[in-house]
């Protein structure tokens, strides 16, 4: 059986762009310097994105007031969210999770920029968060 890498293009691009972010600024800065470089960088790359965008939940069929916005939604179908931590954590892995699940997307990338080299976990939204 083939082992298909979900979105690989897609990923492969957004990871590349966080690689030169990663590169230029290095680490040890806070999450929002990333978030600004990634989207000028997403630009000069033409990857489609938009950067927080609003999603509201759904219990039961009911809109609730409660919003959620992942960091960037690139070719909306990925997932992208930024960390600058020294590891990821469970509730790390378990926000992208979440974040899939409510969206129905299928790839989501936890990226880590608090390290000397940079770090990324692809999540699918029918596993736990180990891919």
């Amino acid at each position: 059986m083939e082992n298909k890498i979900v979105h690989k293009d897609e990923s492969f691009n957004i990871i590349g762009a966080a690689m030169e972010v990663h590169k230029v600024v290095g680490c040890g800065f806070t999450e929002p310097l990333y978030q600004d470089a990634l989207e000028e960088e997403l630009r000069l790359r033409d990857i489609p994105f938009e950067r927080e965008k609003t999603y509201y939940f759904t219990y039961k069929g009911k809109r609730l007031d409660k919003i959620f916005r992942p960091d960037f939604v690139c070719y909306n179908k990925v997932i992208v969210e930024l960390k600058t931590v020294a590891d990821f954590t469970d509730e790390h892995y378990a926000q992208v999770y979440n974040y899939l699940k409510a969206t129905g997307m299928g790839l989501g990338l936890l990226i880590n920029f608090g390290k000397k080299s940079l770090e990324y976990k692809r999540i699918l939204p029918n596993s736990k968060w180990n891919t």
